[in-house]
């Protein structure tokens, strides 16, 4: 499974990724929102920044997942810092993820650069800052 994934511009996080600072991600919500429960070992990532710019930047393998059990504030905050040294997530990703219910770690190699591309997302009902998309090629545009 392909999926399309927005990452922080004003973070760096597409930066840090493709230089092997952070080879994490994570998600999270109150409840069991995408991605929980739906990515796994060998899926396809694309990145995206999040400020715009609407073009597929890398691309990077999954390589491990985790979806967390219903947690309590200070289980996610403990969690979230024990993960920092792979999430390398700045202050402010801190206070956005940390907390939440409901987190989903995904740990990714084999980032590459990609000649960047367009895509077409306007047959998704709603556009989060992950779109499982099943195959890039039917979003490429």
């Amino acid at each position: 499974m392909d999926h399309i994934v927005y990452v922080d511009a004003h973070a760096r996080e597409l930066e840090r990724l493709l230089i092997g600072d952070k080879c994490m991600l994570v998600r999270g919500a109150e409840a069991m929102k995408v991605p929980y429960g739906r990515v796994n070992k060998g899926d396809v990532l694309y990145f995206i920044r999040n400020n715009a710019e609407g073009e597929i930047k890398a691309r990077a393998c999954v390589v491990g997942v985790y979806n967390s059990e219903s947690m309590t504030r200070e289980q996610s905050v403990d969690l979230i810092l024990r993960y920092q040294i792979k999430l390398q997530l700045t202050p402010g990703q801190i206070k956005r993820w940390a907390g939440k219910r409901y987190l989903v770690l995904i740990e990714v190699d084999g980032i590459k650069r990609l000649a960047p591309f367009q895509i077409d997302c306007s047959s998704y009902n709603y556009v989060y800052d992950w779109l499982p998309v099943g195959d890039i090629a039917g979003v490429m545009v």
